[in-house]
C-alpha cells in the first residue's frame, strides 16, 4: 500500500521541477556593413533596416542585386546612381541634384528621420577646383543604432573646418582612396586625421583587378601601421556590435567584394 501511494505521488508531481535545457543566449546586437565594389554599401541596422549607398551597374563587380529600404546617391555619376538595380529601392534620396556634369546642378539638403534611422548630408566638392572641374559631392552622414556611419561619396578635396564640425562625431567612415577622380591615398588619410572616426575605416573606390581605372588601396594603406589594418577580402560583410566599448584606435578594415542575388521582396 506504501508502495503504490509513493508511485501516485510520483505521478502527481509537476513537470517543473524537472530539469530543462538552459536558455540559449540571444546574439549582441550588431549592425552589418556590406561592400559591392566602387563605393557600393549596403548597412543593416540590428533591427533590420536596410540603408544603401552609391548603387552601381558596374560589370566587373557582377551588377550587384540588393534591397534597400533607404538609398542614398552621393552625385548624379553613372558609377554611383544606378538605384534601378537594387530589387526595392525604399525611399531614395539624392544628395545632388541636376545634370552630371556638374554646370547646372546644386546640393539637395536632406535631413530626415526614416522610423529608427536619421539621413543628412553634409555639402562638399568632387574635386579641388569647387567643383568646377567635377561638379558638386554630398557627404552622407546616417545615424543608427547609437552609431553614426559616414560615407564621404566622390570626395574630391581635404575638408574644411566648417565641413568636419557639419560630419560630427563619426563612428565608422567610408572613404574614397583610389586617387584620380577623388582624394588619393594620402589625402584620404588626411581627411580621416580630420574626421577621427572611433571604431571603423573602410576604403572604397578604388581600383581591384578587372576595373584598373583608378589606383590600388596600397597608397592609403601605408599610411597605417600593420596592427591597425584588417585584410578581410575573403568577405565583403563587417559585423559591428552596437554595444561594444570603441577602441583606443579605429580599425581600418579591407573588405572584398562578391555578387549578391536579388534580395526576396519584404513580406
Amino acid at each position: 500500500m506504501h508502495r503504490l501511494t509513493a508511485l501516485a505521488a510520483l505521478l502527481l508531481t509537476p513537470l517543473s521541477i524537472l530539469p530543462t535545457a538552459p536558455a540559449q543566449d540571444d546574439p549582441p546586437p550588431a549592425a552589418k556593413l556590406r561592400w559591392f565594389g566602387q563605393s557600393f554599401f549596403q548597412l543593416e541596422t540590428s533591427g533590420k533596416q536596410l540603408v544603401v549607398f552609391d548603387p552601381h551597374a558596374i560589370p566587373t563587380f557582377g551588377t550587384p542585386r540588393v534591397s534597400a529600404d533607404i538609398t542614398l546617391i552621393s552625385h548624379p555619376h553613372n558609377d554611383h546612381a544606378q538605384p534601378e538595380v537594387l530589387g526595392e529601392k525604399g525611399r531614395v534620396f539624392v544628395g545632388v541634384t541636376g545634370t552630371p556634369d556638374g554646370k547646372r546642378s546644386d546640393w539637395a539638403r536632406v535631413d530626415e528621420k526614416i522610423k529608427n534611422t536619421r539621413v543628412r548630408t553634409v555639402a562638399t566638392f568632387h574635386d579641388t577646383t569647387m567643383g568646377m572641374t567635377r561638379g558638386k559631392n554630398a557627404v552622407w552622414v546616417v545615424e543608427a543604432d547609437g552609431l553614426v556611419f559616414c560615407h564621404l561619396g566622390d570626395l574630391g578635396h581635404e575638408l574644411s573646418p566648417d565641413q568636419v564640425k557639419a560630419i560630427g562625431p563619426v563612428d565608422v567612415l567610408m572613404v574614397p582612396v583610389g586617387g584620380i577622380y577623388t582624394v588619393n591615398g594620402e589625402q584620404a588619410k588626411k581627411v580621416v586625421d580630420q574626421i577621427r572616426p572611433k571604431r571603423f575605416v573602410l576604403p572604397m573606390h578604388y581600383g581591384v583587378p578587372g576595373f584598373e581605372d583608378l589606383a590600388g588601396p596600397d597608397e592609403f594603406l601605408g599610411e597605417f601601421k600593420d596592427k591597425d589594418i584588417r585584410r578581410a577580402t575573403d568577405t565583403n560583410e563587417l559585423v559591428i556590435p552596437v554595444d561594444a566599448k570603441a577602441p583606443d584606435a579605429p580599425t581600418v578594415v579591407l573588405l572584398g567584394w562578391r555578387k549578391a542575388e536579388l534580395a526576396p521582396p519584404k513580406k
